[in-house]
């Protein structure tokens, strides 16, 4: 039998304002508690317009007042960042910097959805001591943390909620997380602390989300201050008692919407379970409890009755490697009401991108992030930050049993901020080398300047222009059983002989397409939905064609699936469909990988080494490696780069340096015997294939790996190539 975990013991009281603070016993002799005014800002006015009132939490990091719009006569909750004053100047400034874009994205995701806290303002307070501080205001809330009901409920024996009572109370805070998941951010924190409960929590109430935005703020100024926790040389800045195995330890794979699945599940579970999901005392138990292979966290396993159904969405989601799970908010969610039989939510019958999946996180960015509705999705481009969650405590558990002690069921954690992650992606491959004009001259020139641009490059096969490989069609089992769930089911499918590209089409094709008025000009910035600046600022310099020289023999990318289709049927030719694009890299033996089954190194592709992790580093982006080798290019490489690589049929970086468009619409598999599949008629968004550069999860590069996008989308991680 697992020994009963050991919690601290906790009293609720109700303040003047109504909101129930829950505190350990203890936290007096911590010096955490309301009224020890370090700051000196009760009775201030800040901004001239917010009147500090009260001190109702403070944290390792942040401090959380209560103050009076002297305009509006309306409560607001002013969360101060006292750690960034602790700094020198230009640490101080670059935190500061990254503060407001976290606060923006604060505010973007709060001005889409009610549930998660409003962003009110942000700014500057000087303290009397001459700190220069950043704070934020939120909006004020009145109730309890989802984990103050918990304990609350469990105090007075109120039985477990049933299953679907636990979905209507939580669909606003899934409908939030989906909403960020499609933004590519994900919130790396979700526990009942960080999910606030507005009315009865029995009755008529709804919730919301605290503590999206500012993590990375947090994250940096950990490390610049060396106050990261370690236990068995893992930083410990999330809630183990809550957390995915990526969050323990990264050889999991990466965290991203996935990891906020993982925990999401653990809530329902305990809910309808009526104890936490995870069993252990320590850092240590937890860790092992959530990778436990032989004792998933399901309801079933919690002792709660269910469906079959139901415990198989509820497996999926609290799968061991990210890459098996639903890759988003979206996709549990709706999975998890039709195995109920309840409509799907408005806002979430799109299932969106992640950066992982089954057994391995996906990746594609904007986010991926950023999940599916049954299918999980892959980050493309990197993780942009990653965030901590709250400190570690004895427990586990997170705010309210934390070290730093009360906590402040507030719209905002007093322990600090734990928050959001973005992640951006871009995928794609470009379309082999051609020409410009329909001219057949024309094109034949173009062909050959392409062909010059790669070494020794073998003939191509009787029947296909040169930088073509002829492909011998026949029948294949298009996707696979064991992979992610856009990937499934695996079935047959039949195809003629075709035509594809040997490699990805390069600048120097692209450019002398675009430069003869053929083809639109190549994209010099990324453009997709919710784009930050710091994205821009680190990818943007990544489009090939700023360097039409230098990068000649790299792959086109910054192009959009109407860009890539134009220069394909320009050249005679046209974008494959997915079924030739999987045919071509893998042939009919149901291979793994291109090459075979082994997996994936640096002497097969451009991936995710350590070149890519310190490029990374460098330009303030998160970046995780597949491997540990330096595989030469820390972006893109000139096409052919990677001969061991090729497929059985000699088609090249296929897997790698970016990923490809390809014909088809999105739409999911199914069992049918398939003759030439060419996809959905109509869509609104089209597949890409092969992952890039900073691919970091070897699923990422099975040739049966899927993963959507908006057309319109110009990523430095998106290419092309063709097939006729």
């Amino acid at each position: 039998m697992s020994s009963p975990r050991l919690k601290p013991r906790r009293t609720f009281e109700r303040n003047d304002s109504g909101i129930i603070l829950a505190r350990p016993l203890g936290d007096s002799q911590r010096g955490h508690v309301p009224g020890n005014d370090t700051l000196q800002l009760i009775g201030r006015t800040i901004a001239d317009k917010y009147a500090v009132e009260a001190l109702v939490g403070e944290g390792g990091f942040a401090t959380v007042y209560r103050a009076m719009h002297v305009i509006w006569k309306r409560p607001v909750a002013l969360k101060v960042f006292k750690a960034l004053g602790d700094f020198s100047e230009k640490d101080r400034q670059r935190l500061l910097d990254e503060f407001i874009q976290e606060g923006a994205l604060l505010a973007d995701l709060s001005a889409r959805t009610a549930a998660i806290v409003q962003a009110r303002d942000i700014g500057m307070l000087e303290t009397p001591k001459g700190e220069h501080i950043p704070y934020m205001v939120l909006e004020w809330l009145e109730g309890a943390t989802l984990e103050a009901v918990i304990e609350d409920e469990k105090a007075r024996h109120v039985p477990p909620r049933t299953l679907v009572e636990t979905v209507h109370l939580l669909d606003p805070a899934a409908e939030a997380l989906a909403l960020a998941h499609r933004k590519g951010i994900a919130h790396r924190d979700i526990k009942p602390g960080n999910v606030f409960v507005l009315g009865d929590p029995r009755g008529e109430c709804t919730v919301k989300l605290l503590d999206f935005g500012i993590a990375k703020v947090v994250t940096d100024a950990q490390k610049m201050a060396g106050s990261f926790n370690k236990t068995s040389g893992q930083v410990t800045s999330f809630t183990p008692a809550y957390g995915a195995p990526e969050q323990f330890s990264r050889t999991h794979g990466a965290t991203g919407p996935w990891t906020d699945v993982f925990s999401l599940a653990l809530i329902v579970a305990e809910l309808v379970g009526g104890k936490e999901a995870l069993e252990g005392d320590d850092f240590l138990q937890l860790a092992v409890a959530a990778a436990n292979p032989d004792r998933r966290p399901t309801p079933r396993t919690l002792g709660a009755t269910v469906s079959d159904e139901v415990e198989a969405v509820f497996a999926q989601a609290v799968a061991i490697k990210p890459a098996a799970r639903w890759q988003s908010a979206g996709e549990f969610w709706n999975a998890l009401r039709q195995a109920l039989r309840l409509d799907p939510l408005r806002g979430m019958t799109d299932p969106m991108p992640s950066r992982s999946i089954p057994q391995v996180p996906d990746p594609v960015a904007s986010a991926p992030t950023i999940a599916a509705t049954s299918d999980p999705q892959p980050p493309v481009a990197t993780a942009v930050a990653t965030m901590p969650r709250t400190a570690t405590t004895t427990t586990g558990r997170g705010a309210g049993s934390s070290k730093m002690g009360l906590f402040v069921v507030l719209g905002v954690a007093a322990v600090g901020a734990i928050g959001a992650a973005v992640f951006f992606l871009g995928r794609g491959s470009a379309p082999t080398t051609a020409a410009l004009s329909k001219d057949p001259a024309v094109l034949a020139s173009a062909v050959a300047s392409t062909s010059a641009s790669v070494a020794a490059t073998p003939p191509a096969p009787t029947g296909c222009p040169a930088e073509m490989i002829q492909i011998p069609g026949g029948s294949f089992y298009m996707g696979s059983d064991d992979g992610t769930p856009r990937e499934k089911p695996a079935h047959q499918v039949t195809i003629k002989p075709f035509c594809i590209d040997q490699f990805e089409v390069t600048v120097d094709a692209y450019k002398t397409c675009s430069d003869g008025g053929h083809c639109k000009r190549a994209g010099t910035t990324n453009e997709w939905d919710g784009i930050a600046d710091k994205e821009r600022k680190a990818f943007d310099p990544l489009c090939n064609v700023r360097d039409p020289s230098g990068k000649a023999r790299h792959p086109i990318n910054c192009v959009d699936w109407d860009m890539a289709d134009k220069f394909c049927r320009e050249t005679g030719k046209r974008l494959p469909t997915e079924a030739e694009w999987e045919f071509s890299a893998r042939g009919p033996d149901g291979r793994k990988y291109p090459w075979g089954d082994d997996d994936p190194a640096s002497a097969h592709l451009n991936a995710c080494g350590k070149e890519c992790v310190a490029w990374g580093l460098k330009n303030g982006i998160e970046e995780t490696a597949m491997y540990a080798a330096d595989d030469g290019y820390a972006n893109t490489a000139p096409v052919g780069s990677f001969p061991k690589g090729a497929s059985r049929y000699g088609v090249q970086d296929v897997v790698g340096n970016v990923w490809e468009w390809v014909a088809d619409y999105y739409g999911p598999y199914t069992t049918d015997e398939q003759k030439e599949p060419k996809g959905p008629a109509e869509g609104t968004e089209r597949v890409i294939r092969g992952g890039s550069w900073n691919g970091s999860f070897a699923a990422w590069v099975r040739p049966t790996f899927r993963y959507k996008d908006a057309p319109a989308k110009r990523s430095y991680g998106i290419g092309f190539r063709c097939a006729r």
